[in-house]
């Protein structure tokens, strides 16, 4: 979907109309989201696979999107003289990273934490930060590598993501992220769909659009792939607890009014209606991932063109 910029009259994509506010309201609460931590884990492992399989040694990193942290004690277990930074746009999700930090870290690390005087120190000495991660507090081409597991999905323009995050690295800096494809949580679109609620649930970006968006923000030959994880359930009551715990709904144009009893029975009975023969109810989470490196410029600030001997030797 595109919207028009009265200021700018420039074309951006747009995922959804999502509301920050919305997002940052619906993470607050570090407990609602528990539940999901199984998924999280299990795709951060996933890109932690892949990752092994590029040739990269970070002296820099960021993850976009940290939440709690756990993937920056991973990334410091992989890198462990990077410098390392976590940002989040919500504090709880940040002051839970802190606590987790202070149960981890030995007392050697607290005390050259403290001798440094870095206040914010955290997972793996990482500097954790509260912010946008599509406006990093960060300097142009000052990282090595971007990280970012499932996040983007909660912005509603990847496009301008995707171009601050190729603002902060350096040269043949990598970016690497996964996030939810549109054929996520498909059986209960369709079930909200069939009773005139579709906007009940938060529609996600294409494989395609994403690698489109990366490759018009500069970034060099960007690899995608997609896979379908199911979810297996006994009790719908545990099916909805986990929806909300992947995040909610943080779409401006949901209705205001919460959804009656008469439409939840629906929504039930369809479900009930709808187990496999191992009489669970099977849920579909497609994950995209991808990865891509900034490219060496071809064309200076005024316009003139880059020759690179490496290019003429080829």
């Amino acid at each position: 979907m595109t919207a028009q910029s009265a200021d700018s009259q420039k074309t951006v994509m747009q995922s959804a109309p999502i509301s920050l506010a919305e997002v940052r309201r619906l993470f607050a609460r570090t407990e609602r989201v528990q539940t999901s931590q199984f998924l999280r884990r299990e795709i951060s492992a996933r890109m932690f696979e892949r990752l092994s399989l590029i040739k990269t040694n970070p002296k820099t990193l960021c993850d976009a999107g940290c939440g709690e942290g756990d993937d920056l004690f991973t990334l410091r277990s992989r890198f462990p003289h990077a410098v390392m930074c976590g940002v989040d746009a919500s504090q709880s999700m940040l002051t839970q990273a802190r606590q987790k930090a202070k149960k981890t870290q030995n007392l050697t690390r607290q005390f050259l934490a403290r001798l440094s005087g870095q206040r914010n120190v955290g997972p793996g000495n990482a500097i954790l930060v509260g912010a946008n991660f599509a406006q990093l507090p960060m300097r142009d081409s000052s990282l090595d590598l971007v990280w970012s597991n499932l996040a983007l999905h909660w912005h509603p323009q990847p496009d301008r993501v995707f171009t601050e995050w190729k603002r902060v690295l350096r040269v043949d800096g990598l970016l690497m992220f996964s996030c939810f494809g549109p054929t996520t949580f498909k059986p209960l679109h369709d079930v909200f769909s069939e009773l005139g609620h579709a906007d009940a649930l938060l529609p996600f970006v294409d494989l395609h659009d994403l690698g489109d968006m990366l490759v018009a923000a500069g970034f060099a030959t960007p690899v995608m792939d997609m896979e379908i994880l199911n979810i297996t359930y006994s009790s719908i009551d545990n099916l909805f607890q986990d929806i909300r715990a992947f995040g909610g709904n943080p779409l401006l144009t949901k209705r205001k009014a919460l959804l009656g009893k008469r439409l939840w029975a629906k929504v039930r009975e369809r479900l009930e209606q709808s187990r496999q023969p191992d009489g669970k109810i099977h849920l579909s989470v497609e994950v995209i991932n991808g990865h891509a490196f900034r490219p060496a410029p071809k064309q200076r600030a005024d316009g003139t063109s880059i020759i690179r001997f490496d290019d003429l030797r080829k």
